[in-house]
């Protein structure tokens, strides 16, 4: 859905980004991660034209970004920014509407599509007609988020957009984000500097430093298939956690036991689970165990077959 080919970026002859290429695909979650001020917001500036890339080129849809008018492409593409960017003379519910009145949308399909996001995101009605500074942080970023999928945009661009929230507030709207039916449709780029959020978020993790990209791959793939030493060394302080969140039940499931005689009464998790998920079920109220099924298999797991399973994975990856 999204291709860059040799894309460079020079701000007084010093490359921001260094000839890199990528291509996205329709309905993936691609996270650019690195280091600070390794060019991984001005290679998403880049895809809606925010920013114009000194040389290479960008391709939607097979068509050239460049050959587009950028305010109708921005238009066309739902944008994130950390500080969540509303208008502060503007109520919530006009905020969010921004992009639907360009449209030129009737009035009532307006209003539906607001109350809907403001449903979803676990916006109170009483704040239809409030201003931003009326709201704290964490309803202003919802609102930040509401406002970039009014439209339905089928791409998403997301620049920090939980990194300005306290930790705990961060958790919270990031998951709810997560669990809308509009998240899980759409092509999402992200940046963001948070190990622990890119591996929750993505399908495939652009790892960036000083403008090049290093490696391009899945969380697992980063993990235990790095490309060079700083891929390596890049997640060594959270290494076993990020281990646990990017293994899932399925590919351990040649690794764990057969077992024929289980029981219907225990927790049945899905096989797509990652095994930090699975852990927290069996130290909470699974003391006997859970159950996963995988293509009409279904298999018994407690924690010693877990971790067992776990370190055979990693022993032959």
């Amino acid at each position: 859905m999204i291709e860059a080919k040799n894309i460079t970026k020079k701000f007084k002859q010093q490359a921001a980004v260094d000839n890199i290429s990528f291509n996205i695909k329709e309905g993936e979650n691609f996270v650019l991660l690195g280091t600070s001020g390794c060019g991984k917001t001005t290679t998403l500036k880049m895809l809606n034209r925010l920013i114009e890339p000194t040389t290479g080129s960008i391709y939607i849809n097979q068509k050239n970004i460049k050959e587009q008018n950028a305010e109708t492409l921005r238009r066309s593409i739902g944008y994130v920014l950390q500080n969540t960017g509303l208008f502060p003379h503007y109520t919530v519910a006009e905020n969010i509407a921004v992009v639907p009145n360009l449209f030129k949308w009737d009035k009532e399909k307006i209003q539906l599509r607001v109350e809907a996001l403001m449903h979803k995101l676990h916006l109170a009605k009483e704040y239809y007609n409030a201003y931003p500074n009326e709201l704290s942080g964490g309803q202003q970023q919802r609102v930040g988020l509401a406002r970039a999928l009014a439209a339905d945009a089928a791409i998403l661009l997301m620049d920090e957009p939980f990194g300005a929230l306290d930790p705990i507030t961060r958790t919270k709207v990031r998951t709810d984000f997560i669990n809308l039916e509009e998240f899980k449709k759409k092509t999402i780029v992200l940046v963001t500097h948070d190990v622990q959020e890119a591996f929750e978020l993505a399908d495939r993790i652009c790892l960036m430093d000083k403008g090049k990209i290093i490696q391009t791959g899945t969380p697992a793939e980063l993990l235990f298939k790095p490309a060079d030493n700083f891929v390596k060394t890049f997640f060594d302080e959270q290494r076993l956690q990020l281990e646990y969140k990017s293994v899932t039940l399925q590919m351990l499931w040649p690794f764990l036991e057969d077992n024929n005689a289980t029981s219907p009464s225990l927790k049945e998790v899905p096989s797509q689970s990652n095994v930090w998920r699975v852990l927290e079920y069996l130290n909470t109220d699974n003391k006997d165990g859970i159950r996963a099924k995988d293509n009409g298999a279904v298999k018994q797991i407690n924690y010693a077959s877990l971790l067992h399973a776990f370190n055979q994975y990693k022993k032959y990856n």
